[in-house]
């Protein structure tokens, strides 16, 4: 049995989350538009890569804006990586070291594609938050530091 604590505790969170899919659902157009497929770039060698900076940039200000919706910051983790991948401007010195320079780049915009594809299909799959957790629901919690 849970006290009375614990279940007052439980009830909050259940709200902030329904706050969350809410403020999700709310934006659902936006996030649909924002996912994009632009890896192919990099294997192409294209500085294009780039580009994908942009992608991310735009993913991150959807993110904190749904955030606001429960008062709720991002992820350090996440943060830092957008951070590393977001602040590099092509220089035609890159092409010498590809990977030095391009990965940080990569890997913010696939950090910020998984987010944006697990809200959508919980934005478009899900009525009410679930008291037993699908993954990418929980990932999504996690991005927003509420578990």
């Amino acid at each position: 049995m849970f006290s009375h604590q614990q279940t007052e505790h439980l009830k909050t969170r259940l709200q902030k989350d329904r706050l969350l899919l809410d403020a999700i659902k709310a934006n659902l157009p936006e996030l649909e538009r924002l996912l994009v497929d632009g890896i192919y770039r990099f294997y192409h060698h294209s500085f294009k890569v780039y580009q994908l900076q942009d992608c991310t940039s735009r993913a991150v200000e959807i993110f904190k804006s749904i955030g606001q919706a429960t008062g709720s910051v991002l992820c350090v983790w996440f943060e830092q990586i957008v951070a590393a991948g977001t602040a590099v401007t092509w220089n035609p010195d890159h092409n010498k070291d590809w990977l030095l320079h391009t990965r940080p780049i990569v890997e913010a915009f696939l950090h910020a594609k998984y987010f944006l594809e697990m809200m959508i299909k919980y934005g478009q799959g899900m009525d009410a938050t679930p008291a037993m957790l699908p993954t990418g629901w929980a990932a999504i919690l996690e991005l927003y530091n509420q578990r």
